[in-house]
């Protein structure tokens, strides 16, 4: 699978968890949430806290999979963090085998993170899932949590 490819509603539907779902996981420690985007991505947007950083697509080469142009072009955008298959797959284990975690991927929008939990199912990982809306969700519900609620009339 690639990033340009598209997930039916069904696809979705198995893959895929709201924000606040994904974050009571984590709360309820049932779960760890994974950002998979790049290290540049991180460093100018901001990262998500209590999150493990895998960049998606250095894991991607890794196995041997060719990227699309447009993720060659983000890759090339940053500067890849070395992942090797001993560090990638002992980090995957020990959060979905030894600590029976969800595996909630993460990525700025939603789409990238379908990818990699489709990918994280092909390689064995059945409890891995996407996060809906991904970072940018994340922010906003950052900015309402900071805003205080407009009153109701009659208070």
């Amino acid at each position: 699978m690639n990033a340009e490819e598209t997930f039916s509603p069904e696809d979705r539907a198995t893959l895929e968890v709201t924000l606040p779902t994904a974050l009571e996981l984590c709360h309820l420690g049932l779960a760890t949430m994974i950002d998979i985007r790049q290290s540049f991505e991180i460093q100018m947007k901001g990262a998500i806290p209590n999150t493990v950083h895998i960049p998606i697509f250095e894991v991607k080469l890794m196995l041997g999979d060719t990227l699309t142009e447009d993720e060659q072009d983000i890759l090339d955008a940053g500067q890849p963090k070395d992942i090797d298959a001993k560090t990638f797959f002992t980090m995957i284990n020990q959060l979905h085998h030894a600590r029976d975690h969800l595996l909630l991927c993460i990525c700025n929008s939603g789409r990238r993170s379908l990818t990699a939990a489709s990918m994280l199912h092909s390689l064995g990982y059945p409890k891995a899932l996407s996060v809906a809306g991904g970072f940018q969700a994340w922010k906003k519900l950052q900015a309402a949590a900071a805003v205080p609620p407009v009153p109701t009339a009659g208070t």
